[in-house]
């Protein structure tokens, strides 16, 4: 019975130093890109879990009350940080602070430390998200590099014999058709998880742009 050629244990005994790197280039995109979905999607759901504490926050009695009940029940600080800088502002202002935004008008300095607060979300939930992009978009093309050169082999072979022999071809051509298979098999599920990250980090964007306009409202309301 013949050896069967087209396992990855005879890829990497036929292959050469190109296609051992092709294949650890893509192990190491495989690795990364899996680091990234398992820890973003433990994130994701942390934060869609979190995110009904905003309605609490309104339900509580007090704004320092709001923020100690928001700040307990979001984890990744993703709406969090607009109470407390909300709050820390009034605190702030109330103090007599002499910083430099002190000069501002309060609705300046409310707007200003809102939106730092939500481009500082905005970064933390697109962490990791160019890198699956990337891997999504050239694993692909470092599988078919390996297949090119896999071909190459083929060729190689039949030239240095002289005559088309199917136990000369099969174990390049086994070895082209792997490395395709392992760059779509990086690609997929990066690609996949990019896509869903972006949908979950739409609508936690909007949800926090809500928050903020609403605390913008609460906190620039004329004092009774």
């Amino acid at each position: 019975m013949m050896p069967n050629q087209f396992t990855l244990t005879s890829y990497w005994e036929q292959g050469d130093a190109i296609s051992h790197c092709v294949a650890l280039v893509l192990l190491a995109m495989s690795l990364v890109s899996w680091f990234f979905i398992l820890s973003k999607s433990l994130a994701a759901w942390r934060i869609r879990r979190s995110a009904p504490a905003v309605q609490q926050f309104w339900q509580a009695p007090t704004l320092a009350d709001g923020v100690a009940a928001l700040n307990a029940a979001d984890p990744e600080q993703i709406y969090a940080p607009l109470a407390q800088q909300g709050a820390a502002l009034q605190q702030a202002a109330r103090s007599g602070s002499r910083a430099l935004s002190a000069e501002l008008a309060p609705a300046a300095q409310i707007t200003r430390v809102l939106r730092d607060a939500i481009q500082r979300a905005t970064t933390q939930l697109e962490s990791g998200l160019t890198v699956l992009a990337s891997i999504g978009a050239t694993a692909p093309f470092v599988g078919l590099l390996g297949t090119v050169w896999g071909i190459y082999h083929a060729l190689a072979n039949v030239s240095a014999h002289g005559t088309v022999q199917i136990d000369k071809v099969a174990g390049p051509v086994g070895e082209a058709l792997i490395m395709t298979a392992i760059g779509l098999t990086v690609a997929i599920p990066a690609v996949l998880a990019y896509n869903g990250f972006n949908r979950v980090n739409r609508l936690t964007l909007a949800e926090l742009d809500a928050f903020a306009y609403d605390l913008q409202a609460y906190l620039t309301r004329s004092p009774e």
